[in-house]
């Protein structure tokens, strides 16, 4: 168990430190620009708005499949996150991504099914990610997508992960 003492600050800290370790080690979320605000254990992932995101510049929208990808890396970093948020609190780990051998090894999709509810407009995007089950070998997840209004979705998803072994 974690040192009830620990200065708040050395606790945040350990924590963005682990959450960007975890982010960095995917080379294709910097690329998109993905990000993830942290409150607590909560994250949300932020999709800024990019140009190059853009699929038919006609409407213009946002590409299907910068959509999809947006929602299995939440799904993916999600899982990660809770599954390594009891270690990561007790300190038995520390990922660094300047130590890549400390990094967690990511779940791998199994399939990932999406729901297009409407067009991905220019501007920034949001998600939020709910494991629905997780066990030891295998694990469910629910993804949902929004621009300016949570309770307009763009999109929604549902996928299904093999967990690393140790």
């Amino acid at each position: 168990m974690a040192d009830r003492n620990e200065p708040l600050d050395r606790i945040k800290s350990r924590r963005d430190s682990a959450l960007n370790a975890l982010v960095s080690g995917v080379p294709y979320m910097t690329w998109l620009g993905i990000r993830f605000d942290r409150r607590g254990d909560e994250l949300t992932a932020v999709l800024p708005f990019d140009g190059k995101l853009i699929g038919n510049p006609v409407l213009p929208a946002l590409h299907g499949g910068v959509t999809a990808a947006f929602l299995e890396v939440t799904a993916i970093v999600e899982l990660s996150w809770v599954a390594m948020w009891e270690d990561l609190e007790s300190g038995r780990i520390a990922p660094d991504a300047a130590v890549p051998e400390s990094l967690p090894r990511l779940p791998k999709t199994i399939d990932f099914t999406v729901d297009y509810l409407r067009s991905g407009l220019p501007r920034d995007a949001y998600a939020r990610a709910r494991v629905v089950r997780s066990g030891r070998r295998y694990a469910s997840v629910h993804v949902e997508a929004w621009q300016d209004n949570r309770s307009r979705l763009i999109a929604q998803a549902t996928g299904h992960f093999l967990m690393p072994q140790p």
